[in-house]
């Protein structure tokens, strides 16, 4: 059986990966044309239909941010969106069982994407390989929250059984 300390570093890891992972898709989404631009300058080694997409995208980027650079500000929220998130995983890292219902908010989340990327990227002609893309985040999301949800009810189990009700972390 695992120690109290064992199963709060798991869960701390596997915190910090989820707000790593936010915090890094929030910071990226700011520069949008910038990092497509790059992508379009260093992607001979990507399939031409990845080439195609990239390509098309940034000159949508390019000339939307040109006439309406207002509209960037919509990725503007995502990106804030991703930097708050991140700090909702705080609440985990410090106090796992009081907030266990973030995990659980959290792979809820991850598993909404699917139906998020396949509908409204069917609604907006997203190539179906983009979508995949997309659904992929929400894997690589729910893995660490999974682990962290078990070592979690380790945790209460554990403290149940030592007959602590509100875990001192």
């Amino acid at each position: 059986m695992k120690t109290q300390q064992q199963l709060i570093k798991r869960i701390r890891i596997c915190m910090a990966i989820v707000i790593a992972g936010l915090f890094i898709g929030g910071v990226t989404a700011f520069p949008l044309e910038t990092e497509i631009g790059w992508l379009i300058n260093n992607m001979h080694m990507l399939p031409n239909a990845v080439q195609t997409w990239l390509s098309s995208i940034y000159l949508a980027l390019h000339n939307t941010n040109n006439q309406y650079p207002y509209l960037a500000y919509g990725t503007d929220w995502l990106a804030f969106a991703h930097l708050v998130l991140a700090v909702l995983f705080i609440g985990p890292y410090r106090h796992p069982v009081k907030n266990s219902w973030v995990i659980q908010f959290g792979m809820i989340a991850s598993i909404a994407i699917f139906p998020m990327a396949f509908i409204a990227g069917g609604v907006r002609d997203i190539p179906v390989f983009w979508q995949i893309i997309d659904c992929s985040f929400g894997i690589i999301c729910m893995l660490p929250l999974y682990v962290a949800y078990k070592n979690i009810n380790e945790l209460t189990a554990l403290y149940a059984k030592q007959g602590i009700t509100v875990p001192a972390i």
